[in-house]
């Protein structure tokens, strides 16, 4: 079917589309400064707040007479510890 023609004394007027981005509209040179909330400082870093070490000694009890020492941390996974009250060894692996 073929579109009907307006007849000519009853002519729309076309509306024109702007084809054009705003981004021409704006300034080439940005003057935006954004300071809430950050410092504006240059070179300065912020440092980290030291992380507290955990405590050097352990407290430990003996599986056979239930006494509780308290020993040095163990620099490695494998260690023993002696009871001094029993004599009595435990081994961690």
């Amino acid at each position: 079917m073929a579109a009907k023609k307006p007849s000519p004394g009853k002519r729309r007027k076309r509306k024109k589309f702007r084809l054009s981005l705003k981004s021409s509209k704006l300034k080439k040179t940005d003057s935006y400064s954004d300071s809430v909330g950050w410092s504006q400082d240059v070179g300065r870093t912020v440092e980290a707040a030291p992380v507290p070490k955990g405590p050097e000694i352990i407290k430990h009890q003996c599986s056979l007479c239930g006494a509780i020492m308290k020993v040095p941390k163990p620099k490695k996974a494998r260690y023993t510890i002696l009871c001094p009250h029993c004599d009595h060894e435990d081994s961690f692996m």
